[in-house]
């Protein structure tokens, strides 16, 4: 087999190796020598291309990223505008949910961000990533507010602080969770969290 072609397997099972491996043991107790030996990489071959454990992290968190982005791509918060903006959110969460259960590592992938020894802002990919799902989720809340989905009464800034928490709550809660629940469970689950993000949101009538 041509080495080129066999590049890119061989780089897909060490993102998804090295992503278990960090979301189980955590970042300082992952072990780079149990990744390299469970891809049949030799030490010097690994360190070609990472420099470090920081390196890896990082490029595993990117290509994850990527890779959802390309399976799940995220539209424009406009497409939520109009008297249908709930219906349209619920839609996107139903194919997340569906998109993230196809793939065994976008669960590890999501583990990385509640790492307990290491905070996103040690890692450049993890802040990144936050930052632009924190500035996505903002414009959706701006979208639902200016459609008379989502109730105005707060700052819009201090809104969507507080919209983002309480979504990484729900995120962080689900993935510690997930092993105990069956597809059926999961997709119940998402249906709750739904209800509730929906209840906290919308404008309160007669009041």
């Amino acid at each position: 087999m041509d080495d080129r072609n066999a590049r890119p397997q061989r780089h897909q099972l060490l993102y998804e190796t090295a992503a278990r491996e960090f979301a189980a043991r955590g970042f300082d107790n992952a072990s780079l020598n149990a990744i390299i030996r469970a891809c049949g990489l030799s030490k010097s071959s690994f360190y070609h291309f990472f420099s470090s454990k920081e390196a890896l992290f990082d490029r595993v968190v990117e290509a994850a990223a990527a890779a959802l982005a390309r399976d799940l791509a995220a539209p424009e918060a406009e497409v939520f505008a109009g008297p249908h903006f709930w219906d349209r959110v619920g839609v996107f969460l139903g194919e997340a949910l569906l998109i993230a259960s196809r793939q065994a590592w976008y669960a590890d992938f999501g583990r990385l961000f509640y790492l307990p020894d290491l905070a996103p802002s040690r890692s450049p990919a993890l802040t990144r990533i936050l930052a632009n799902v924190a500035d996505w989720t903002a414009r959706v809340i701006a979208v639902g507010r200016t459609s008379g989905a989502i109730d105005d009464d707060l700052p819009a800034s201090l809104q969507a602080e507080l919209v983002f928490a309480v979504l990484q709550a729900m995120d962080r809660w689900s993935l510690h969770h997930l092993d105990q629940l069956d597809e059926a469970g999961q997709a119940d689950l998402l249906t709750r969290q739904f209800d509730a993000l929906r209840r906290l949101l919308e404008p309160k009538s007669g009041l």
